[in-house]
């Protein structure tokens, strides 16, 4: 009796932490739609067209002539963004990130938000350009977090 309770004293003293798989279930990636580098979706405000994450945040931008990006042709944009008021704490910054070369930099800085607008929580008129052709990702962020993101296309010159 004496040996077999030894025996199983030792069985149990050798599974220590190191020897039991305590792995936890690999967990699935999400994949979100800021992942897929495919030109966002417009959707309508009122009577206006814009381009980005309809109850997010978007542009004004009708895909014509007059709102396409070119390279280094600076445009107006409107941006506008729905949320809640801790999300809006501090100011507009975006940063492009170009899919082909990964070419990253920033295209508006420390802009203040100015309010509601067309049906938007805040909005903020800017000036943009990107400097070559191809998809773009602009990742807005209000103050250090990532407000969200909008895919466009720089069409060639």
């Amino acid at each position: 009796m004496f040996l077999v309770v030894l025996v199983f004293f030792f069985t149990m003293s050798a599974c220590d932490d190191h020897s039991i798989d305590k792995s936890e279930p690999e967990q699935e990636k999400v994949v979100s739609a800021a992942d897929d580098w495919e030109e966002s979706p417009m959707f309508k405000v009122d009577n206006y067209q814009m381009i980005g994450e309809e109850g997010r945040l978007g542009f004004i931008y009708d895909n014509t002539e007059v709102t396409k990006f070119y390279p280094d042709k600076i445009k107006k944009y409107m941006w506008h963004f729905w949320g809640n008021g801790e999300e809006f704490k501090g100011e507009l910054k975006v940063v492009a990130v170009h899919k082909g070369s990964g070419e990253q930099i920033t295209i508006l800085e420390g802009r203040p938000l100015a309010g509601p607008n067309n049906g938007a929580d805040q909005h903020v008129p800017s000036n943009m350009s990107l400097p070559k052709e191809g998809l773009w990702k602009l990742e807005a962020y209000i103050g250090e977090k990532l407000f969200g993101t909008i895919f466009v296309k720089v069409y060639e010159g």
